[in-house]
């Protein structure tokens, strides 16, 4: 199912000095309690952990900060397909949200113009308590769809989920599986301008996950902007022209997709496709040494 064909204005990505931090209150860990008092104390300076942001504390209020994302810049037009790398931790997914509107940045400013939707959760948005067809008018209701458009996107869900009767239970009766196959098929109903993807999810038999992707494709040509997280170098390679390498919540790196890919993928240890290989520079294995 499509958006609605009214022209719309052309879709953008504006980010400006983006900052976003998670206080954590009650750090019952040992080591968590240890790098609190460390900082408090002034034994140490901002602790960065090799897997995530950086980590501060206060005296005062006895509590962790993770530096999630720091000074993040980012502008995204109309044809732009990004993909973001980085380790777990890196601030990948804590971008995505900041996107999405779901995270609330401690400075800087998140601009997106044109419709968005963020295939970040599989019951992102949906009420556990409601019933599978009541969350998808639910969905329609809220994408400012009429009755007659809700119809056909229910419609078009109940074919793609294959839920059967399940689709008049309340979905905290569904099996795991089945919450995904609900989830997908909404979130890829309705084509965005903006399309936000966090290592997209398949659950099911072969047959499901072949619609699954076939689905996908069809949704991320038509998006005008896509933002990609993945661990899957070879996918970034192919969906995205222009790659963004995140490290501890900053950019390390920021360009074309080839070039930032086969840094990254160097400097984790990885080995290049043989097509790619003649294409290291001396240029940039000093980038990587420094």
């Amino acid at each position: 199912m499509s958006g609605q064909g009214s022209a719309r204005p052309a879709a953008f990505v504006r980010i400006e000095g983006l900052s976003l931090d998670f206080p954590i209150y009650h750090g019952g860990a040992r080591s968590l309690k240890k790098t609190v008092l460390s900082v408090a104390s002034g034994k140490l300076g901002p602790a960065r952990d090799a897997t995530g942001g950086a980590l501060s504390g206060a005296a005062a209020t006895r509590r962790v900060v993770v530096q999630a994302l720091r000074d993040i810049n980012l502008s995204l037009a109309p044809g732009d397909r990004l993909g973001i790398v980085g380790h777990n931790g890196a601030g990948k997914s804590s971008l995505l949200r900041a996107m999405a509107g779901i995270y609330e940045p401690v400075a800087g400013r998140v601009h997106v113009g044109g419709t968005l939707n963020a295939l970040l959760d599989p019951n992102l948005g949906m009420n556990l308590d409601l019933t599978g067809r009541e969350n998808i008018v639910l969905r329609g209701r809220y994408a400012g769809l009429a009755s007659g458009a809700i119809r056909l996107l229910e419609e078009d869900v109940e074919e793609f989920a294959a839920l059967d009767a399940f689709l008049d239970m309340p979905v905290r009766t569904y099996s795991s599986g089945m919450v995904i196959r609900l989830g997908f098929g909404l979130a890829t109903a309705i084509a965005p301008q903006v399309l936000l993807m966090d290592e997209w999810f398949m659950a099911g038999d072969s047959a499901f996950q072949d619609k699954a992707r076939a689905r996908l494709e069809s949704v991320v040509r038509g998006a005008e902007i896509l933002v990609l997280t993945s661990h899957t170098v070879s996918v970034l390679r192919r969906w995205c022209t222009r790659v963004l390498w995140l490290e501890s919540g900053r950019v390390r790196a920021d360009g074309p997709a080839d070039a930032v890919l086969d840094q990254y993928t160097l400097a984790t240890g990885g080995k290049l496709p043989a097509s790619r290989v003649a294409c290291v520079t001396p240029e940039v294995l000093s980038k990587l040494a420094t």
